[in-house]
């Protein structure tokens, strides 16, 4: 690949420690337009052949379900931010080496609502549904008073619930989906079961079923992050997220500025919450509709606060009084935790600067030249890092040395007053990474890695603002492989273990390859997950828009 310049917008302060670095941002010029990857698309409700080249494991069968925006408008009105665009789904079916090919709109309220005026009528993350031109002038006026009301567009990813798949977004509404079909089957309402008004779509999975997620709650006296846990089973066949409960808990720094999250992490015996410096104003979202502006004018990132962990036991909900200080920092993917030695491993995907969210406009995603470039440049960079935090911090523990005592980890966590440790990460990457924009979507071997300690990790490298390349990380010593092909923008690598799998990369990744400057380009691609070889493609002769998360639903 062609050398890159790599520029640090500042200097690392003394105080941050060797290594430290501040937002790091890959300039490049002469960026390929991926304008088609953000534009409308018909669904395909009936399986589609495709065309294979090379050869897909015969041992692989089941569905790569995907998720994400499909439509980006409604009559003559448009949505603003891609995170936005309505619903669709996606199933690539992989049964004896063949592919077949179908999508559906998720039949939400939102988009039913949608297409029966043709005109957007629920208000998004970064779109305000106008007023009702149908209605009077005295009408239009007093609905700017209403509160926005939450939207069931789970355009984010496919997550399971006691067997049962669902698709996800931020909000309380989720929709169970049949995995082969597609079809929506029934909307779920989290506040409805526990007192929550929203929740995560990146729950994760004790081996026994067990789920666990966070979600928000608000009152009268402002915020509250809660941790979610959800049985394995279900009483009855129409059981959905019966018996689900709040473990405990959390109260924000500011009640009235609470930070957003994506995700959260998890080890063996502890959920980790990641109060990042990307924060919600209430007052701004709960008056948006009333100042003409959407959701997304509320939240803002704030480099003056520090981000905090928060460890809370999954057995008795107690959180920690001990908190893990580090500095301003965003994170929207955690890649593993695990608990070794005393010490609790943090790995996550992050970068120094929180504004990313609002400049993923879909104006700027279909920018074209110097514009496109200049808005990937002033773009901060995600790289895996990995935090380590000692568990047994108590008044006899001494202050003011770094108590990281594991072997060639170059991370500190130094106790500077009673409850407080103040820690700086080490990269888990070269420098070489640089050169291919970071790493984000990070994806791990789950079903036998997951809250364990682990040697491979697998993500996109962002030499553009989606996915350009696949990389499959080798913490062993740092270094890793890469499938890249100019002009094709893989998806989030979903890792398949093969059924007889001994080794961590006994297996195959599965990615959606998609091509903006080739029309119906489309191919699933199949890589040997060791080699990083690829084993077979399957051509899809369809347009797809670049879409969020996934899973593989494997079958008899």
């Amino acid at each position: 690949m062609a050398p890159v310049k790599i520029e640090n917008s500042d200097e690392a302060s003394p105080s941050d420690g060797p290594g430290a670095k501040e937002c790091i941002t890959t300039v490049l010029k002469g960026l390929e337009s991926i304008a088609p990857l953000v534009r409308s698309v018909e669904e395909n409700p009936e399986p589609i052949s495709t065309e294979v080249q090379g050869t897909i494991p015969s041992w692989l069968h089941g569905n790569l379900l995907r998720n994400g925006p499909g439509k980006f408008e409604f009559g003559n009105t448009h949505y603003n931010h891609w995170f936005d665009g309505m619903a669709m789904l996606h199933n690539f079916r992989i049964e004896n080496g063949q592919v077949t090919y179908h999508s559906r709109f998720l039949q939400s309220d939102v988009y039913k609502k949608n297409s029966e005026r043709d005109r957007i009528m629920v208000s998004e993350f970064g779109t305000l549904a106008m007023p009702d031109p149908c209605k009077n002038f005295f009408q239009r006026f007093l609905s700017r008073f209403e509160m926005i009301q939450s939207t069931d567009n789970a355009s984010v990813n496919f997550v399971k619930y006691k067997g049962d798949y669902y698709v996800s977004t931020e909000t309380n509404f989720m929709h169970r989906v049949d995995p082969e079909s597609l079809e929506s089957l029934e909307k779920v309402d989290w506040s409805k079961f526990i007192a929550v008004n929203g929740a995560t779509a990146h729950p994760h999975y004790d081996p026994d079923g067990t789920s666990y997620n966070m979600g928000n709650s608000y009152g009268s006296k402002g915020a509250l992050y809660n941790i979610i846990s959800v049985p394995p089973e279900k009483a009855d066949t129409k059981d959905t997220l019966q018996g689900a409960k709040v473990l405990c808990s959390i109260i924000p720094a500011d009640k009235s500025h609470p930070s957003y999250y994506h995700s959260f992490a998890m080890s063996e015996n502890y959920v980790v919450f990641i109060e990042q410096p990307i924060k919600m104003d209430l007052l701004k979202i709960v008056t948006c509709k009333l100042r003409g502006k959407a959701l997304s004018d509320g939240i803002y990132w704030d480099p003056s606060q520090e981000t905090v962990f928060h460890l809370v036991d999954k057995q008795t909900g107690q959180v920690s009084s001990v908190k893990y200080h580090t500095k301003a920092l965003s994170v929207f993917h955690q890649i593993n935790a695990f608990e070794e030695g005393g010490f609790l491993m943090l790995d996550m995907c992050c970068s120094d600067n929180g504004e990313a969210i609002n400049n993923y406009l879909i104006q700027n995603l279909r920018k074209s030249g110097d514009a496109l470039d200049e808005v990937y440049n002033t773009l901060c960079r995600a790289f895996p890092r990995r935090f380590v935090l000692p568990l047994n911090v108590t008044s006899d523990t001494p202050t003011g040395q770094n108590l990281n005592t594991r072997p060639s980890s170059q991370a500190t966590c130094v106790k500077t007053s009673k409850d407080k440790v103040v820690c700086q990460h080490e990269d888990l990457h070269g420098d070489d990474l640089h050169e291919y924009g970071g790493l984000e979507f990070p994806q791990i071997n789950y079903s036998r890695c997951n809250t364990r300690p682990y040697r491979y990790f697998y993500g996109c490298g962002f030499r553009h603002l989606v996915g350009d390349s696949l990389l499959k990380m080798d913490l062993q010593d740092k270094t890793f492989k890469v499938w890249y092909q100019k002009g094709f923008y893989p998806s989030e690598p979903v890792f398949v273990p093969s059924p007889d799998a001994v080794e961590e990369d006994d297996g195959v990744i599965l990615s959606v390859i998609l091509t903006p400057s080739e029309d119906k380009g489309t191919f699933l691609l199949v890589l040997d997950a060791r080699t990083y070889e690829e084993l077979g493609r399957a051509n899809v002769p369809v347009n797809i828009p670049y879409g969020f998360h996934g899973t593989f639903n494997a079958t008899a």
